[in-house]
């Protein structure tokens, strides 16, 4: 018997326990009473009396198991509280926005001097960057996925030529900025990899307006909206609210991997999901991430957080923690999901690659567990590649 949560309203799952404990109870009554009134000319056979107090001694175990703490680990969490989310379509095309595009050069070494001239021939460039890599992963999977971004500058015509070559579906608009580069340098010898990002520059005037209209062209009630990093400098705080807000009116489904003012003022929206790392939830509540970081507060801030988002806007709180296990609400406890094992060659894009693999999951059904499973899956399959933000 599956008993489920929904964010709005429906059966709710300590109701469903306290019927449950009704009908137990009474069960219990009955094999006490049986037991008793059986006439002493009819006793219990040797193999059924130990039998009877076994169900009675289970009976009693499972009731008092439901008053036991909530925040359990995802190894104790019964599927039985998933969260069902009806799929839209059978068939989900999936919108990815971003509005800070890359041009992602990554580096390997086997070992890093610093202030000495470093050398190696192991290197490779590629588009990336937070829409870029879930639109890539969905594709390799098999979805209709596309990216609204906003390009310029002479690397223009370059980077649709590599997202040509990968097989990208894109749609953008002109906003006269050149394409940042972001750089990674991968030492083996140590495992580290260093991120070295560029902040973009200005956008021309009137950008967000016209990736606004574009958006509206492109969204209806059959579309999955992922919403994902920052917007460059120039576009107009608030234009990420105003995506969400066009979604919603669609009927479209909303998911999130954005942080501060731009994640608090997309939630009214209703998202399916909103998925940060820790550092970016501690930053989106004004909180220092180093008061945070550590096993017990990051709980806690998670469990907070997320029965709140849930509440309120019937929004699942996924937060990523590097190598750390994966914590999030499932509508009425704290979980967690462990990272898969895995050689990892570049773990830049993981958690993008997490995130599609949520939005994939729910919109084709499935529970909030399997979800997070195969977003780590799926994070775990991209670290596994020099190429970041790929499955193979």
């Amino acid at each position: 018997m599956e008993y489920q949560v929904t964010p709005y309203g429906g059966v709710n799952l300590h109701t469903m326990n306290i019927a449950l404990l009704i009908i137990l109870c009474n069960r219990l009554v009955l094999i006490c009473n049986t037991a008793l009134a059986r006439p002493a000319a009819l006793p219990f056979k040797e193999a059924e009396r130990p039998n009877r107090r076994f169900h009675c001694a289970a009976l009693l175990c499972y009731i008092l198991s439901m008053f036991q703490d909530n925040d359990i680990s995802r190894t104790e969490v019964s599927a039985a509280t998933a969260q069902d989310f009806s799929p839209n379509n059978t068939n989900p095309r999936f919108l990815c926005v971003c509005l800070n595009p890359v041009i992602q050069k990554t580096l390997v070494f086997k070992t890093i001097e610093p202030g000495e001239v470093n050398r190696t021939a192991n290197w490779r460039i590629d588009v990336a960057g937070k829409g870029i890599i879930p639109t890539r992963v969905l594709t390799q999977l098999g979805e209709h996925a596309v990216h609204l971004t906003q390009l310029g500058g002479p690397t223009r015509d370059w980077f649709l030529a590599m997202c040509a070559e990968d097989k990208l579906a894109i749609e953008w608009v002109e906003s006269g900025a050149p394409i940042r580069f972001c750089t990674t340098l991968i030492e083996e010898s140590s495992g580290r990899a260093t991120e070295l990002v560029e902040e973009s520059l200005p956008v021309a005037p009137g950008t967000e307006d016209a990736l606004v209209g574009r958006f509206a062209t492109l969204v209806d009630a059959k579309t999955a909206v992922l919403l994902s990093g920052t917007v460059a400098t120039g576009i107009a705080p608030g234009t990420m609210a105003r995506f969400a807000r066009l979604a919603a009116e669609a009927g479209a489904r909303l998911y999130l991997d954005i942080k501060k003012q731009d994640l608090l003022e997309c939630l009214p929206f209703h998202p399916v999901c909103a998925k940060p790392n820790l550092e970016e939830l501690a930053q989106t509540l004004g909180i220092p991430y180093a008061q945070v970081r550590d096993e017990k507060p990051a709980r806690a801030l998670v469990a907070e957080t997320g029965r709140r988002f849930f509440d309120e806007y019937g929004t699942y709180l996924v937060v990523t923690r590097g190598a750390h296990p994966t914590l999030y609400w499932d509508g009425h406890v704290l979980c967690e999901e462990p990272i898969q094992p895995v050689m990892v060659k570049n773990p830049i894009g993981s958690g993008d690659a997490f995130g599609a693999g949520v939005a994939r999951v729910l919109e084709r059904g499935g529970s909030i567990y399997e979800a997070v499973k195969e977003g780590t899956r799926l994070g775990a399959l991209n670290a596994s590649q020099l190429k970041p933000g790929t499955i193979r």
